[in-house]
This record gives C-alpha cells, structure tokens and sequence, in this order.
C-alpha cells in the first residue's frame, strides 16, 4: 500500500507542468489550486483518525487505496482554477485518509513483529515515487495526455491493491486517547510534530516544484523534468532501505540532524546549479537526507511518554502531513512574488529548523 501510494502521488505530481501548460496557469495560480489539496486532508485526517478507530486500520486502508487510484481523473478534467482546485479537494483528502490509515497499519505490524519496519515502509512509498515518476517522465515524452495516462495507470493501480489488501493485518484499536488538543500535548509531541512538518515540507516542495523548477529555470526537456522527481525518489529509497542500518550505528537524535542538514544542503546545492546536470546530484542529496527522518518522527511520536502510542502515532502523522501540503502552495506564491528559487528556499528553512529540533527524538 505504501508502494501504490507513491505511484499514485508520482503519477499525478510527473504530470503538472502538462496540466500548467494546459490550463495556462501562473505559478501564483498553480500554488493556489494546490490549496485545495491542503484544504482536503485538513478535513479529512481527523475523520481518519475516528475511522480508523472504528473500523481498523486494515479496512480504511484498502477503501482510501481503491479510492486513491481513480483520483487522478477528475484532475486530469480541469477546465480552470476552480474545477482544479476541487479536484485537488478530493485527492487531498483521499491522499490524507489513506496516509495515516497505512502509517497505524504500519506501526501495528512493526508491534507485532517485534522489530522496525517503518523505515522500509517508507521506503515503499519512495519506490513507488520512483516508478511513478519514470513512468510519468516516459507519458510526457510521448506527449501522452494527462487524463489517458492517469486512468490507464489509476487501473493499474488499483489492480494492484486488490490483489494486497487481504494480506493486511486485522488489528484491534490501540486502548487510550486518539485525538489530542493542542493546549494538552506534550512539548516533546509537538516538537516531534514539528520535526515531521519541516521535512514534509521538503518532500511535498519536491513532489510538486522539482519538475516545475528543471522546467522554468533550467530549461529542461518534459521527460528530464519528470526525471527529477525519480532522481530524488531513488535516493530516498535507497537510504530508506538502509535507514535502520544508518540509526543503530548514530542513533536516533544524530540521524534525524545529520539528515536534516544534508536534505538542506542538497536543495541549496540544487537552487545555486546553473544547469540540470548540477541540480540532480543536489535533488539526490536532498532526497538522500530526507530518507529516514519521517519515519524516525513517526516512530517517536509512539514514544512520548504519557501519551498512547496510537495517539502519538497519529498526532505526528496528521500535523506532519500538514508540511507536505501546505509547503507546495506557500513555494508557489512565493515564486510568483520573486522566483522559484526564492520559493525553494524555504525548504532550506525548514530542513534546518528540523535538525535543530533533533534533540527531542529520544534514543
């Protein structure tokens, strides 16, 4: 699930300069639309968490998957601002419905079978990034259209999760508090929850903006372009698969610093590159850094004392998500105010203000 979860994201995200260009949008307007997406999962995460506690992780997950597949479609069917904005509504609140669905479902299987597998769940979700913006990257050189590509894909996909969803745990609802008000959590919850927000601000900037950036600033080809996505992808993949190694050796506090920083210096590096061929070593950087530091978070959230597992769990997911949501639009006015350098920057920001929060991450 964590795989299609990728794919469908990378599918979409590969294809936005087509749908820019389409529609003849601004940045400024493109950031715009790109609210509705917060807007959704803004409103659909805390009736996940409620969901999920009444039906299981298990159920929740595969509907919001089957969902999740189709939501492509309605993008590709834009006519304007307004018809994208409500699209991206929809795919925002599926996208969040089924992102904390399979992160409990993630931690209830990292419960049961005794060791970490978080890292290696995310890392499914950035193979499927990969993949998906490959295969995006390969539509766009043949001038495939947006709404032939996402349902032939949306189809796929869902294939895909049907033949995976019996495979699922059933899990009872984990005892205690599942939705926590602000003014009652702990400083370590929302420090951890920040921690999640400023690197999901970096992984939602380069979804949405990396294609975009290689587009306007450097000139790329569409099928480069899309490249870039899959090169940051495959880099956050690689070091995800190898993020429990990387955490037992510099424990937890110094890996989520150490990959801060160099998530931080990869978009610098990549913002500062006069051509494509120096921006993606910087993109592979970034993705590199930003590898293990979410599911690192996610799993602290678990750990804050006095507070449930699940809570946490849930807390850290839904206010995290928020960063790779509300990033996007924020890069977008920003650029359309000075450029889309400017507008990266801000992932820069928030890279390493998560590396100065990394003493909250308990060992």
């Amino acid at each position: 699930m964590f795989l299609i979860h990728g794919l469908v994201v990378a599918t979409w995200v590969s294809r936005i300069p087509a749908i820019q260009t389409e529609l003849h949008l601004t940045n400024g307007s493109l950031g715009l639309a790109l609210l509705g997406t917060a807007a959704g999962s803004v409103i659909a995460i805390p009736f996940c968490g409620w969901l999920v506690t009444r039906f299981g992780s298990k159920t929740i997950t595969a509907w919001s998957t089957f969902a999740f597949c189709f939501c492509s479609i309605p993008i590709a069917l834009a006519e304007g601002v307004a018809t994208l904005t409500a699209a991206l509504f929809l795919y925002g609140a599926l996208a969040g419905t089924m992102d904390v669905a399979m992160n409990v479902q993630g931690v209830e299987v990292e419960h049961a079978i005794g060791r970490p597998t978080m890292s290696r769940f995310h890392a499914m979700f950035s193979i499927g990034g990969m993949l998906g913006a490959a295969l995006g990257g390969l539509a766009a050189s043949r001038s495939l259209a947006p709404l032939p590509h996402f349902a032939i894909a949306g189809t796929a996909f869902c294939l895909l999760a049907i033949a995976f969803a019996p495979g699922m745990m059933n899990a009872p609802p984990s005892p205690g508090e599942h939705r926590l008000k602000l003014r009652t959590m702990p400083p370590a919850l929302i420090a951890v929850s920040a921690i999640a927000f400023c690197l999901l601000v970096s992984e939602g900037a380069m979804a949405d903006w990396i294609a975009v950036y290689l587009r306007q600033i450097l000139l790329a080809g569409p099928g480069t372009a899309a490249a870039g996505y899959a090169v940051f992808s495959a880099a956050m993949a690689t070091f995800r698969l190898l993020g429990d190694h990387i955490t037992t050796h510099l424990g937890r506090a110094r890996t989520v610093r150490t990959g801060s920083l160099v998530a931080a210096a990869g978009v610098l590096c990549a913002i500062l590159a006069p051509t494509v061929a120096w921006a993606m070593p910087g993109f592979a950087l970034a993705g590199a850094g930003c590898s293990v530091v979410v599911p690192l978070a996610f799993g602290a959230g678990g750990r804050v004392k006095g507070i449930s597992p699940g809570a946490g769990v849930a807390t850290v997911t839904g206010l995290g998500y928020l960063g790779f949501l509300v990033g996007p639009p924020a890069i977008g006015f920003t650029a359309q105010a000075l450029n889309l350098r400017w507008g990266l920057a801000i992932v820069v920001a928030t890279c390493t203000l998560a590396a100065l929060l990394s003493n909250w991450i308990t060992d």
